[in-house]
């Protein structure tokens, strides 16, 4: 193997490097630089150095082989990015806190506790098909903003057995704000310090605020609650630390429960929409996936056991997670100068790893800008060619959870619903930490 080989730099401006591209549409440019530069390429924002990660072997020799070395970005001092908004949770935490905390929380997401889940997970999906139904025949809604709602909901009654959707109009926006400051502040380091009284920066702080009392509340009505619950906030008030007996301060449970309530939704909304988007689109498909439904007893809603007999409807899903994402990019730390591929990396660089890049890889997928669930019906090894949940030690913990609600709530909306799209043109994409459908999904209502 060739050593030392230089990184290819993407061309950039004197001073601000790769800045204008990266702002004007950051997920266009990653897309851009991977096709006109390759599947590891270098590019600087402002005064701070990215390497841009696009093929299986290469995150396999990083995220994997050298996972000691690629490291979540260490949040002492200034926090950037997602722990700005998630402080110390298991999305951003690191060390021995991180394997405390994944330790802690492993038993709620097993998959026998999952499948108990299920009734609750369906009423979610129930109750907004009955809102659907008082809306009228032929009623509009907003895809992204329905599933945002549908997701938040599940989450909430599923992780600590409440409901938050008297607050969704704050809640909403306000996670919106959120994630999208969260990444703006890695991606462009002229941002000014949150103290600086910017408009950004005191939007930030109220959608922060609006999310925090949402938050606390659920903590604080939990301490007072006389009987258990024994959901996964029961769990957290009650844990311990091994050595010392300590139970957790406020401030991270507050840590955990804000990572588990914003993404445990996000992505699994953003999946839900592209499905019901690409749905829509390819008529074939959609026809097809209602005959795998229809084999169900008229009206049934699907128990684990259907579930584990939709084939078609979990390669659709696969499908979409393949073609569009909910979780564009996983964000690394170079701690210390490494190899990679014959390649010499620095420490202390960022590394982006583009899942979507990775997942429209023309080495590994035919046709990847074609729809195709079919392709997921055939047993192939995709190992690191296809992650939409991450990876190694730090795979997403919830990753069979949001399979099996989307797989039930996709098969819930289709049983029922026919949905029509009141735009022709295609939806971009838009990549703020997660990728989601820029401008919303409008679509029509029709009952089946």
């Amino acid at each position: 193997m060739p050593h030392n080989k230089t990184v290819p730099q993407v061309k950039g401006d004197f001073l601000l490097g790769n800045l204008s591209q990266m702002m004007a549409n950051p997920f266009q440019a990653l897309c851009d630089w991977q096709r006109d530069y390759g599947d590891l390429v270098r590019f600087r924002l402002a005064t701070r150095e990215f390497y841009l990660f696009s093929h299986p072997k290469l995150f396999e020799q990083a995220l994997i082989k050298q996972s000691d070395i690629f490291v979540k970005i260490h949040n002492a001092g200034k926090p950037t990015g997602l722990a700005l908004v998630l402080g110390q949770g298991l999305v951003t935490s690191q060390g021995d806190l991180w394997q405390r905390q994944r330790r802690l929380m492993r038993p709620v997401f097993q998959r026998s506790n999952i499948t108990t889940l299920l009734p609750q997970i369906a009423m979610a999906g129930g109750n907004m098909l009955d809102r659907w139904r008082q809306l009228g025949e032929g009623a509009e809604v907003d895809l992204p903003r329905e599933m945002m709602q549908l997701t938040l909901e599940v989450i909430t009654q599923t992780m600590f057995s409440t409901s938050v959707l008297d607050k969704i109009e704050h809640i909403a926006p306000s996670l919106d704000t959120l994630l999208k400051y969260a990444a703006k502040s890695l991606l462009n380091p002229l941002t000014f310090p949150l103290y600086v009284p910017t408009p950004a920066n005191q939007e930030f702080k109220r959608a922060l605020g609006i999310i925090d009392e949402v938050i606390y509340g659920i903590i604080d009505q939990r301490r007072t609650a006389s009987s258990a619950h024994n959901d996964l906030l029961d769990m957290l008030l009650k844990a311990c630390d091994d050595s010392s007996g300590e139970k957790m301060t406020d401030r991270q449970v507050r840590d955990e429960v804000i990572t588990i309530f914003s993404a445990g939704h996000e992505t699994t909304a953003n999946l839900l929409s592209w499905t019901l988007y690409l749905l829509a689109r390819h008529p074939d498909v959609l026809a097809k996936l209602q005959r795998e439904l229809d084999g169900l007893p008229q009206g049934k809603i699907p128990n684990a056991e259907d579930l584990q007999q939709l084939v078609y409807t979990r390669a659709v899903l696969n499908e979409s997670m393949r073609f569009r994402p909910p979780a564009g990019i996983l964000v690394r730390k170079v701690s210390r100068d490494t190899e990679v591929d014959g390649y010499s990396l620095k420490s202390g660089r960022l590394a982006i790893f583009s899942i979507f890049n990775l997942h429209h890889h023309a080495d590994f997928w035919p046709q990847p800008e074609q729809f195709d669930p079919e392709r997921f019906l055939m047993p192939e090894n995709r190992r690191f060619s296809f992650m939409p949940f991450g990876t190694g030690e730090r795979i997403c913990i919830a990753n069979h959870f949001a399979l099996l609600e989307s797989q039930l709530l996709l098969s819930m909306i289709v049983q029922h619903c026919d949905l029509q799209l009141l735009r022709t043109d295609e939806v971009e994409i838009e990549l703020a930490v997660t990728l989601g459908p820029k401008g919303g999904v409008p679509a029509r209502i029709r009952w089946r």
